[in-house]
């Protein structure tokens, strides 16, 4: 069965079935919490998604991130409509944000300095008293690079949340580990690339789950062997990339089994567009974003209905 055949089969059991549709008005839910996944480039649609709820004024109490879902996360916590998306498109042609010819250099495609400093803090300034000040919880995903495991940072209980959500976006042979709180830490989507079971630990009975690629991943084709000659070095890094499809398709799995169960909405492309994880093509990001945002428009009422 094709993983777009299996995702298409949920959908249409969980959602399109109207005796399986959400029934959440008079339910009292004693915590809601958004769940945002990775993606790289595509986590504009993220960006289109929470800003059309903050200009709804629709705001969770927990946040949990991943990588370019953690990167948005910040942005929604700080309040900020629009901040995200202009990371994402007035950069992309800046050789500082993404560099492919640094693929030939041994260095970072991704201009992390530029992206977590001096953007945030010059370029394009963040809001970092309304973030700190935030009651919301926020919870920045990580992959431990000595154990594979994930490593969660709460915001209120972090010394610098920032360094982690940018340990959360260190991409796997695309940007180097960072060093932090004692750790080696990578992108937090080769260990929990969907955190809902965090979620559901944290107390929060009812999620929603914001993914910017909804379909199930394939299983990588045969070339271990000239990855393992490419990066010699780095062969357990190598295993845990090539089993993140399975990991990440359990985890699509359990997120359906929840939509199932009343206990989570999902918000994932309503259209597939063909977008590599760092992509510099700006008509496909405005393209995504706006889906998000639309998306996130028809899933309202459901949503609004979490709190009655």
């Amino acid at each position: 069965m094709q993983s777009q055949d299996k995702y298409s089969i949920y959908k249409r059991i969980c959602v399109n079935n109207p005796t399986k549709r959400l029934k959440l008005k008079g339910e009292v839910m004693s915590s809601v919490g958004l769940v945002l996944q990775g993606g790289g480039m595509r986590g504009i649609y993220t960006s289109g998604v929470l800003d059309f709820f903050m200009e709804k004024d629709l705001y969770f109490p927990y946040i949990i991130g991943v990588s370019a879902g953690a990167c948005n996360g910040c942005a929604y916590v700080s309040k900020q409509i629009g901040f995200a998306k202009k990371m994402y498109l007035d950069y992309i042609y800046d050789p500082r944000y993404i560099n492919y010819k640094n693929v030939f250099k041994g260095k970072s495609v991704l201009g992390m300095d530029f992206i977590f400093d001096e953007i945030p803090n010059s370029v394009n300034p963040f809001d970092f008293e309304s973030f700190k000040s935030s009651n919301h919880r926020f919870i920045v995903t990580t992959t431990d690079y000595t154990t594979g495991e994930p490593v969660y940072f709460d915001k209120d209980e972090c010394d610098d949340i920032f360094m982690a959500i940018r340990a959360s976006s260190s991409i796997p042979f695309i940007t180097p580990p960072v060093n932090f709180s004692g750790m080696q830490l990578i992108d937090g989507g080769v260990s929990d690339p969907i955190p809902i079971k965090k979620s559901l630990q944290d107390g929060n009975e009812s999620n929603v789950v914001v993914l910017t690629d909804g379909n199930y991943m394939n299983k990588p084709r045969n070339i271990k062997r000239l990855a393992y000659k490419m990066y010699p070095k780095d062969t357990k890094l190598i295993d845990w990339v090539f089993d993140m499809h399975r990991i990440n398709n359990d985890a699509l799995d359990y997120i359906n089994s929840l939509e199932c169960e009343n206990k989570a909405i999902v918000i994932s492309p309503s259209k597939h567009i063909k977008m590599g994880i760092v992509d510099k093509n700006r008509s496909k990001l405005e393209e995504l974003y706006n889906l998000g945002y639309q998306d996130a428009k028809s899933k309202y009422e459901d949503i609004k209905r979490l709190y009655n």
